[in-house]
């Protein structure tokens, strides 16, 4: 086990405990729960698992180094002692990307600065030359992290968000971030074993992390590049085992997941984007507007949706999210529906009570993930059976 690391993945408020379960499901050792975080161990063949593999993180990253932190001079001096050379050639490139929890270190982008004038000062003044910044495709990307007096730099393993999964060139007015969308069904507790309707699908992101979720298919197996393959470690034959040993694992699937939106151009986009992730077979997308239609069949209905919240889309929400309510009720029995909104005040005019809530953030915007239960017959009737 001498080849084993620890890691920090990094996910959104609320979803640590699903990462810290894929984690483990995916074979990690030493799973801590942190705050927005969850830390494991594993080898580097793991790493890339674990890229491609977790649907709930937005970064994996590997700490090199910790160290105490008093003045920005501290930075400097530790960061400059640092084997640099073992990470990047003097002519290769290079980013830097800074978060501070701290009364003394307030200007995250400084403190990226300063670390940066560390690196190439160490390179120039032992090899003669430097490396160059590059924001947009670096050979490493570092992650420097002080929370008050500790300061932890990290290689950054995944490069873009691993929200970013590759199969999205199509969005509408206000896209919901595939991350976020495949913790709220994880959250929500659909396993694939019933339909699954999104029936205010926008771009269609809610109905391709649904299908991949359903199919077991690895969520970033279509993105052009992760950071780790410009690494000077970068193994490429044992990255195509890993892509092979998950997609061994890929399994069928015998229900619907069906999406509505009242808008053509939202259909159009979220048609394009199932056809990108080739799920075409799993997902049907209908131009229909949600409130004048009803469930068809008897079967158990799973639904989930991120209805507008008033944001960016300029609707008269009490009566929007009345009609939710009167829809759910009347045409969508034996149906158990879930939505995330951040409008709280219009979440009231649903008129139905939830059986669960969730507090979740919608990129800064504080939101609820509720649950409704919607009956065959009346609540009461069901009681008595």
């Amino acid at each position: 086990m001498e080849n084993n690391f620890k890691m920090v993945a990094k996910t959104l408020f609320g979803f640590e405990e699903l990462l810290a379960k894929e984690l483990t499901q995916l074979g990690a050792l030493d799973v801590e729960i942190g705050v927005r975080n969850v830390s494991f161990v594993g080898d580097k063949g793991f790493m890339y698992k674990a890229n491609l593999g977790l649907r709930t993180a937005i970064k994996i990253l590997k700490p090199i180094r910790s160290f105490r932190v008093v003045t920005e001079q501290d930075i400097y001096d530790n960061v400059y002692k640092m084997q640099w050379e073992d990470y990047l050639k003097p002519t290769g490139t290079l980013a830097i990307d800074a978060t501070v929890n701290s009364d003394v270190f307030t200007h995250s982008l400084y403190i990226a600065q300063k670390t940066k004038d560390a690196i190439v000062d160490k390179f120039r003044n032992t090899t003669g030359t430097r490396p160059n910044v590059d924001l947009k495709f670096p050979d490493l990307k570092v992650n420097i992290h002080i929370d008050r007096q500790k300061c932890t730099i990290s290689l950054d393993s995944s490069g873009d968000s691993l929200h970013k999964r590759g199969y999205k060139t199509a969005t509408n007015i206000a896209p919901i971030n595939e991350v976020l969308a495949a913790g709220l069904i994880m959250h929500s507790g659909w396993d694939g074993q019933s339909d699954f309707m999104d029936p205010m699908c926008g771009s269609g992101t809610i109905l391709v992390e649904a299908a991949m979720i359903a199919c077991n298919i690895p969520p970033n197996l279509m993105r052009k590049e992760f950071a780790f393959e410009r690494w000077e470690d970068w193994d490429v034959e044992l990255f195509e085992k890993i892509e092979t040993s998950l997609l061994s694992k890929t399994r069928d699937f015998h229900h619907k997941i069906m999406g509505y939106d009242k808008s053509p151009s939202a259909v159009t986009k979220a048609l394009e984007n199932v056809k990108n992730a080739h799920l075409e077979e799993f997902v049907s997308v209908k131009h229909e507007d949600f409130f004048k239609t009803r469930k068809s069949g008897s079967e158990k209905l799973h639904m989930l949706f991120n209805p507008p919240y008033g944001e960016r889309l300029n609707i008269e929400m009490e009566e929007f999210y009345g009609s939710i309510g009167d829809t759910l009720k009347q045409n969508y029995p034996g149906t158990d529906a879930w939505l995330i909104t951040s409008n709280l005040e219009a979440l009231k005019c649903v008129g139905l009570r939830p059986s669960r809530k969730i507090k979740l953030f919608n990129a800064k915007l504080e939101s609820r993930f509720v649950k409704y239960v919607m009956y065959e017959g009346s609540k009461k009737a069901k009681k008595q059976v």
